[in-house]
């Protein structure tokens, strides 16, 4: 497992929203702190060998004042553990590998039931482990995924409103939301996409429907095709 270099702008999802699937140990650090470059290879070591149970987010102080200023950092290096959008624990300073191997484990959750017959991944294990564990958020997406490519799209979205919203599942609903993206794929070419945003932007200022809608094509567009963003502005551009 790699640590994910986190800045201000990618907090929000590459942290709070990925806590919602695994804790996130998030450590605070700078190039010039010592102990840091002590604390930080450790940290990777132990946090790899929970084998994907915690995620390892790592954010350079001086290059993001933001993430400093919400953590209230006076010291570092200062690691925080993020599971389900909140601090559930903390410490500041390069402690023994032993101390943060616990740290660690104390957040790796064991796997149940639900998990073994999410990681079958067939809609009949995937049901199964819905009965076990109803807000499975692993299972509620593999699921609504399968159902929309089935044309299932209210079944779908009934699943989704059982966990709260990120990036991946708004990206399901918003599919699912479509039925006229080719195949189900969630993929139109640039020049369908155009002109299908040149009619709905016209209709925005007073159509909530076409709104939505445009909010539902930007979330299954690439987030780096430069159309993107292009299409971002000019909705806020209609409706502000």
């Amino acid at each position: 497992m790699v640590a994910i270099d986190v800045n201000d702008i990618t907090f929000q999802s590459d942290v709070l929203e990925r806590s919602m699937k695994v804790p996130v140990v998030v450590d605070l650090w700078a190039p010039w702190c010592g102990p840091c470059r002590t604390l930080g290879p450790i940290l990777e070591r132990v946090v790899d060998a929970s084998e994907g149970a915690v995620a390892l987010a790592k954010v350079n102080v001086d290059e993001n004042p933001k993430i400093s200023a919400t953590f209230q950092v006076q010291s570092i290096p200062a690691v925080f553990a993020i599971d389900k959008g909140k601090v559930v624990d903390q410490f500041v300073g390069a402690l023994p590998e032993r101390a943060v191997r616990e740290f660690v484990e104390k957040l790796a959750p064991q796997a149940s039931e639900a998990d073994d017959l999410v990681a079958l991944g067939d809609e009949a294990s995937l049901r199964k482990a819905l009965e076990l564990e109803p807000a499975h958020s692993g299972a509620i997406e593999a699921l609504a995924t399968m159902l929309v490519d089935a044309g299932q799209r209210d079944e779908a979205l009934a699943l989704l409103e059982r966990i709260p919203e990120t990036a991946a599942t708004r990206r399901i609903a918003a599919r699912a939301r479509l039925p006229w993206l080719d195949g189900g794929a969630g993929t139109w070419s640039s020049d369908k996409i155009s002109a299908r945003m040149a009619e709905l932007l016209d209709k925005v200022p007073g159509d909530d429907t076409a709104r939505q809608e445009i909010l539902d094509l930007l979330e299954t567009m690439d987030p780096d095709d430069p159309l993107r963003a292009q299409y971002r502005r000019a909705l806020t551009s209609k409706l502000f």
